[in-house]
């Protein structure tokens, strides 16, 4: 009792000595310098480049004080004491050199009153034994003082000074729970940086010692840390939403993250960020949005898919949390199958593609879903002209298990209904979609993610055919953490894509056309950090494809149709890859690596032999042979090669080179120049070769007023090889020698990005352009016929000159406006040229193929947006869309078509938005 009595009379006596230490401790430590004209931020790190003090303060105000001061081997007391003259702030020195600045009436030195009563805990207190404020306490929450307490981290018996500690953890909102993936963990110095996963995950390489960490994420409040380093340990931050004034509205996360960080063709879209852009219909798209970043174009209005610097729509992998998405358009393409209300937020690759994604040539869509909140129910809907959405959020054991389901419906049935017009009243169209997510925390070292999907479409226009499409996908994710240096990720799914084509109008002959993807995924990636010089990925996966690649069969008793089942297609594509993110020094870092792929086509299946050199067809098959179920028909595999590297220039600019390879082994055929629901996918076999592609790309990047304004320009160039066209009159439906209707052709692509992205302000937003071109060639000796003449021909979807510009400007917090303005070259067609008769009858005789274009398009879209009150404390907050889609009324064409009338041939341009479109939506949370 007598030594407890002692211990905490020595405390007492050190916490005394700490308040009187502005006597002699500071003379040990004199400052001297010409502190004129400069901010309070400014002088503390001239202060603390000249001693070891460290500043603990968060009051912004600091740096409205007028600091004009000469010294010479000052105090630190003595200074202080001047800069704070006449001011509402002090300061508090502590043996330690920590020196805490805060309003005087903040400040707390002295002991609290029940330190010495034993029936209270020390979290009760303010201060704790340490000396420093308690993060749980009450004043430190008032005050968001966590930046000023010192953490821990590990075990202060396990000291080695030459050794490097990993430090990892989570990064989460504080107000849900959710993990915040791409937020940015830094030290300033050494400045060390890491980049959280899907997960919130980070890690960083330290040595021992005291280091500021900063948090930065997209739309929440920076945060900052100071810990002491004595081994490896975690340190997990929560972040509080921003709320912004109006003169300092962020938009990005991450200060210069553009500049430091080593991807190249990337860009990330935030789900506030793809809410603002105006959209037909007043629906919140992300493929819109997608289509106003430079090198990312469509070949015309609402449709479905997407090109990427000269790729096809069917060379882009679409992954919906690791789920394979074949159609990623709802509604002739005029609503994408993404729910904003439910995703975290997009990731498009353009060039640099990391290692762990493959199957594609051109580009990765990567659409990660929310965790659902973790603490409490919550909710958001909406309300538009045609589509309605509610989606429900929260946990299911607070803290550990969370979910979070999306639905969303279209009313245009009805609507459709109500038009006295035949032509539409007889017309059918609707789509629905649902989307599901589980996450369980098993223990802090394994978590359980659960991901579903579903979508259906329908539509009939005026007549008896109905079309029908649906993607369905599931998967199962667990995560697991090894050590502080190698964390997991496996995963096992299942992605359906089916299609169907139905008529009974004529009893005789009704019939219905179906069509099937299946695809089986396994996955296993792995992150292993050895220190801040390495950052290693590497991993394995297996993707099975079983495709019914068409039956046609009679859809009622009296029905007269022949039914026609073609043989389903099933192959294996297994892959491991390995990467290594090398750090050379601050301004120089690297990151190669390797994927390898093997493909193997598996029966059952029947292949024809043809003779040499001639042109595949009936009349030049020799022989056939067929195979069993699972007998190996085709191997193909090959490397694929990811090299990339940057270089800092001063502290707002960069330079980076890539270099990719690809491939890709599923195939899509189509005659039509837009994603349709009839479209035929085919698996690469004994004819149809894999298709390989190769980029190589530069570009430079600087940023402007304090890294408010970011700017880039991004060269390229790409090769392509063995990508389908197909003949003249080629059948693709239902046809079981599809190698004797389609041609191997090569291609080239280069082009020029240019992007200005203004960050905050009220005003914000960004400019792209690009000029873009794309080539094919015929490249098949076996053809048979020649495209024009062996030549090079622009492809469908090549649009040489592409702009964009994004503008958000916010009057109050609750009113804003959005504009947006796209120009576009008009895409490549063939036109009739001449009409001349043979053997009496009338013959079109045609151009060139894509020797012509449609003409330019342009459009002008505009948006307000208007939010109820901002109180914190009510059930439900709501706000209003309006706005108009083709403000101008243009009518840009979308196909320009010929029919015969009478014996004469006339030309016909098609608009899918001939006019004006307003919009109105309204939407909830609560």
């Amino acid at each position: 009792m007598i030594l407890v009595k002692i211990y905490r009379l020595v405390i007492l006596i050190a916490t005394l000595q700490m308040l009187a230490v502005n006597s002699f401790a500071q003379n040990k430590k004199p400052i001297t310098g010409k502190f004129t004209g400069i901010q309070f931020t400014q002088l503390v790190k001239e202060i603390e480049i000249q001693t070891d003090y460290i500043f603990y303060y968060t009051d912004t105000g600091l740096n409205t004080l007028s600091i004009n001061l000469m010294v010479e081997n000052s105090s630190l007391t003595d200074l202080l004491s001047k800069v704070f003259l006449g001011s509402v702030y002090g300061f508090v020195i502590d043996e330690a050199d920590h020196v805490f600045v805060a309003k005087k009436m903040l400040i707390q030195p002295l002991l609290p009153k029940d330190f010495f009563d034993r029936s209270k805990s020390n979290n009760d207190s303010a201060i704790n034994k340490s000396g420093f404020l308690n993060e749980n306490s009450k004043s430190t929450k008032d005050l968001g003082i966590s930046a000023n307490k010192v953490f821990e981290i590990g075990q202060k018996q396990a000291l080695n000074k030459k050794q490097k500690m990993i430090i990892t953890g989570f990064i989460r909102d504080g107000k849900s729970g959710e993990p915040l993936t791409g937020a940015m963990v830094y030290a300033d110095t050494p400045y060390v940086s890491s980049i959280t996963d899907q997960f919130g995950y980070y890690s960083l390489s330290l040595m021992q010692g005291k280091y500021d960490i900063g948090v930065n994420s997209l739309g929440m409040k920076e945060a900052r840390r100071r810990i002491i380093i004595y081994s490896d340990g975690k340190l997990d931050v929560d972040l509080q939403e921003a709320v912004s004034s109006l003169k300092n509205v962020v938009v990005t996360s991450g200060k210069r993250s553009n500049i430091k960080s080593l991807q190249m063709g990337a860009d990330k879209l935030s789900v506030k960020t793809i809410k603002r852009v105006p959209a037909v219909l007043g629906e919140a798209d992300v493929l819109r949005v997608l289509l106003t970043l430079p090198g990312v174009t469509s070949v015309g209005e609402s449709s479905n898919g997407f090109n990427v610097r000269g790729g096809a729509t069917d060379q882009n992998l679409i992954l919906f949390s690791d789920a394979t998405i074949y159609n990623p358009s709802h509604l002739f393409g005029f609503f994408s199958a993404f729910n904003t209300d439910v995703i975290k937020g997009v990731d498009l690759y353009k060039s640099a593609i990391p290692e762990k994604y493959g199957g594609r040539l051109s580009s990765v869509l990567d659409v990660s879903v929310r965790d659902g909140n973790a603490k409490k129910i919550t909710g958001t809907g909406g309300i538009g002209l045609l589509t309605g959405k509610v989606s429900l959020e929260g946990p299911i054991v607070k803290d550990k298990t969370s979910f979070i389901v999306g639905a969303r419906t279209t009313y245009s049935d009805w609507l459709l209904k109500q038009i006295p017009n035949s032509a539409y009243s007889n017309s059918s169209a609707g789509f629905n979609d649902l989307s599901l997510r589980i996450s369980h925390t098993i223990n802090p070292k394994n978590n359980l993610y659960l991901t579903g999907y579903i979508s259906n479409d329908k539509f009939r226009l005026n007549n008896d055919t109905l079309y029908q499409y649906s993607n369905k996908n599931a998967n199962l994710k667990w995560k697991h953490i090894f050590n502080n240096k190698l964390i997991g990720v496996f995963i096992a799914g299942w992605d359906n894509y089916n299609y169907s084509i139905s008529s009974t109008a004529v009893k005789l002959n009704a019939f219905k056309l179906g069509y099937t993807i299946n695809q089986g995924n396994l996955k296993a990636d792995f992150n292993y950090q050895p220190g801040n010089k390495h950052a290693i990925v590497f991993g394995l996966s297996n993707v099975y494809y079983k495709i019914n690649p068409g039956s046609f069969t009679p859809n009622s008793n009296e029905s007269l149709v022949k039914p026609n089942t073609l043989t389903a297609e099933q192959a294996m594509e297994t892959s491991v890859y390995f990467g290594d993110q090398i750090t050379i020094n601050q301004k120089f870092t690297i990151n190669a690596g390797l994927r390898y792929s093997i493909y193997n086509k598996l029966g059952p299946g029947k292949t024809y032999q043809y003779l040499d050199g001639l042109p595949r067809d009936e009349s030049t098959v020799k022989d056939s042979t067929i195979y069993s179920k699972n007998k190996l028909m085709q191997t193909w595999h090959g490397p694929e090669l990811r090299l990339v590297a940057r270089y800092v220039i001063g502290n707002d600019a960069s330079i980076k080179v890539s270099a990719n390879s690809t491939l890709q082994y599923i195939h899509m055929l189509s005659n039509t120049v837009a994603i349709s629901p009839t479209d035929v996918w085919k698996l690469s076999d004994n004819f149809i070769k894999p298709q390989r592609g190769y980029q190589l790309s530069m570009g430079y990047y600087k940023n402007f007023k304090n890294n408010s304004i970011e700017t880039s320009v991004e060269v390229y160039y790409k090769t392509m090889r063995n990508y389908l066209d197909f003949k003249s009159g080629a059948v693709l439906l239902l046809n079981e020698t599809i190698e004797r209707d389609v041609i191997n052709t090569k291609g080239k692509a280069y082009g020029i990005e240019f992007l200005i992205k203004k960050n905050t302000g009220k005003l914000n937003g960004w400019i792209s352009y690009a000029y873009s071109r794309t080539f094919l060639k015929q490249d098949d000796e076996l053809a048979g016929q020649s495209i024009n003449k062996g030549a090079y021909y622009p492809a469908n979807y090549d649009k040489p000159n592409s702009a964009n510009l994004i503008a958000n400007y916010q009057f109050t917090h609750r009113l804003g406006i959005s504009v947006n303005m796209v120009y576009s070259t008009g895409r490549p067609i063939t036109l009739p040229i001449a009409i001349y008769n043979l053997n009496g009858g009338q013959r079109v005789y045609y151009s060139d193929r894509n020797q012509y274009r449609v003409p330019d398009y342009f459009r002008t879209d505009i948006a307000f947006t208007m939010d109820g009150n901002h109180k914190v404390k009510q059930w439900i907050h709501n706000s209003w869309s309006l706005g108009v889609y083709n403000l101008l009324g243009r009518q840009n064409p979308y196909s320009i078509y010929f029919i015969q009338e009478a014996g004469v041939i006339k030309g016909y341009q098609l608009s899918i938005f001939g006019t004006a479109i307003p919009f109105i939506s309204y939407n909830f949370k609560f």
